[in-house]
């Protein structure tokens, strides 16, 4: 891909539609200084200066979706509580439908609180009920995604093991993408891959695609091919993308599954991984939206992460800085 055609992907963006179906959450941050160890225990003292919060989790794919020029629409579960608000408030600001969010009285918002000390992650405190979601409450997640699905161009599923993307709802948003005529990804978890998880494109990282075919760590080509290859064969999805950190991204094709295509790491300066994922499928699925070829989508997935973990916290990148990649 060259510049040109990451440009022509880009000028489709404009009116497009993305449901996001996952685990919303809020992010927030604890920014300070170390200058000294507690008297109290032999832990770091870090000297507050500053606090921020931004959607994390599906949350986040429907942020990076936004910012580079799509629109996102959220179907997940929040809180009675101020960080569903915060959350709401954020997502709207950039442009986000967020009325497929349903609000539960018995679970908070999950929340993840990160310390930062000089650009570095000291320690990460989850505030969170994980679980299976009650009959009721699936069966009002199932109405929003086909309600909002109506008008989308494509559907993303993204898993952080909140409770949402139970089988009946990932099965459903399966079926109502295949009766729409639009792609459907998935960044989904080992345990919530079935048989029925035929997608368009399903995503997981090194350590994921191990564990979801039993294998031990996937330390080589020969390995990776053979998990790629069983993971197409168990899930009937068009294709499986492994993404693979420093050796880059493996995408696998149904239709010749002894033949993957292989896109290299961008030598880039890596400052935190948080979100990088959130970024591979948000670009990657606008740009299959719009008509690009599953390599030439993931090719543009990759420079869209590249950019992603130059930065420190979860964050968005823009068409701007994707296109600047290309020098």
């Amino acid at each position: 891909m060259n510049k040109q055609r990451a440009k022509e992907i880009f000028s489709l963006l404009s009116g497009k539609q993305i449901v996001v179906v996952g685990d919303v959450m809020l992010d927030e941050y604890i920014w300070g200084k170390v200058n000294r160890i507690s008297p109290e225990a032999p832990v770091i003292v870090v000297d507050a200066e500053r606090y921020s919060q931004v959607p994390g989790g599906a949350a986040n794919v429907v942020n990076n979706l936004c910012a580079l020029g799509a629109t996102g629409v959220i179907v997940g579960t929040v809180g009675d509580d101020a960080a569903a608000e915060t959350l709401r408030d954020s997502l709207r600001g950039e442009g986000a439908d967020v009325d497929g969010l349903i609000t539960l009285t018995d679970r908070p918002t999950t929340r993840k609180t990160r310390v930062i000390a000089h650009s570095q992650q000291i320690v990460r405190v989850d505030h969170e009920k994980r679980g299976h979601l009650g009959p009721d409450i699936i069966a009002k997640l199932i109405d929003q995604i086909e309600r909002l699905a109506a008008n989308a161009h494509a559907i993303v599923l993204s898993d952080y093991i909140k409770g949402v993307l139970g089988t009946e709802v990932i099965d459903a948003s399966v079926r109502i993408a295949k009766e729409r005529g639009i792609p459907i990804t998935g960044n989904l978890k080992p345990r919530t891959i079935t048989a029925k998880t035929s997608l368009t494109v399903l995503t997981l990282n090194l350590l994921e695609a191990g564990q979801a075919v039993g294998a031990e760590p996937l330390d080589s080509d020969a390995k990776v091919l053979e998990a790629g290859q069983e993971l197409l064969a168990r899930t009937g999805s068009e294709h499986i993308l492994i993404t693979r950190g420093s050796q880059g991204l493996s995408l696998f094709f149904a239709s010749h599954p002894s033949s993957p295509h292989h896109v290299a790491a961008r030598p880039v300066e890596v400052y935190d991984v948080a979100g990088a994922g959130d970024t591979v499928i948000s670009a990657m699925t606008l740009a299959l939206a719009v008509g690009a070829t599953p390599v030439e989508a993931v090719t543009l997935a990759n420079r869209a992460a590249a950019e992603a973990v130059k930065k420190v916290g979860v964050a968005t990148i823009s068409q701007a800085e994707i296109l600047a990649s290309f020098g």
